[in-house]
């Protein structure tokens, strides 16, 4: 059973920074790619980043590149989004999620929206303005 733990949520300001981190276990953390979504009130679910295992490849949605970097250490079995430059608009409850298929080395694609299959609780974000 693979669980996930995030945290690092809370309330900054906007132009503020806020690193979130989700701990994972009960699996090779290496082999899985990692994500991380957000949904914001009366919102659909956003895809805004990705990682492969090895950390080769990653994702980013439009509307966090250049302000959010996701990393991980697989030492740690631990995945971060570093978030500065924040905005309002980025105010939601942000999840980490773990792909449901392994996949070894650096060729490795990143997982499809559809292909997560393990989820944290959730972290709330709140920028304010």
């Amino acid at each position: 059973q693979v669980q996930l733990v995030e945290s690092g949520g809370g309330v900054v300001q906007a132009g503020g920074s806020l690193r979130l981190s989700c701990a994972a276990s009960g699996r090779t953390f290496s082999n899985y790619g990692m994500g991380w979504f957000r949904q914001a009130p009366g919102k659909e679910r956003e895809y805004i980043v990705a990682i492969s295992g090895s950390g080769s490849r990653t994702y980013y949605a439009d509307s966090v590149k250049g302000r959010f970097t996701i990393s991980r250490e697989n030492a740690r079995v631990t995945v971060y989004l570093q978030m500065t430059s924040l905005k309002p608009e980025d105010t939601a409850v942000y999840y980490c999620a773990a792909s449901r298929d392994s996949c070894v080395g650096d060729g490795c694609l990143l997982p499809s929206t559809g292909e997560y299959a393990y989820w944290g609780q959730g972290t709330q974000v709140t920028v304010s303005s």
